[in-house]
């Protein structure tokens, strides 16, 4: 099977679509569309095998120029890679003094104190 250009144009949309939502559901990560273009790609990889290790069925595929493209699980993927990624490289969520600052606000409202975040 060949793939046209303008079909090689719509996966692409398609992957950068999937990627951006993919991205944002999982925290967000660094770059623009490229990335997306990317973490699209490989959602599209990793969201079906992870589908048929569960045996779980594909819900919403797109078929252009002759080639699919699963929606649902290249979100799912692109979402478990981001978050895959923020657990290696130690960016799971806010840090210490923004989680201490709003315990303390919320246990001690009459202090103030300096509010710090990321």
């Amino acid at each position: 099977m060949t793939l046209t250009l303008p079909g090689l144009i719509v996966l692409i949309v398609i992957a950068a679509i999937c990627g951006a939502v993919g991205k944002a559901l999982a925290g967000g990560a660094q770059g623009g569309l490229v990335v997306s273009i990317a973490l699209g790609f490989i959602g599209a990889l990793l969201g079906p095998w992870v589908a048929r290790q569960l045996n779980l069925a594909e819900p919403f595929v797109l078929h252009a120029s002759g080639q699919t493209f699963p929606i649902v699980w290249s979100i799912i993927g692109a979402a478990l890679f981001v978050a895959f990624l923020h657990l290696v490289s130690g960016r799971g969520g806010p840090g210490p003094d923004v989680a201490s600052s709003v315990c303390v606000s919320l246990f001690d409202p009459g202090e103030r104190r300096e509010r710090r975040f990321l």
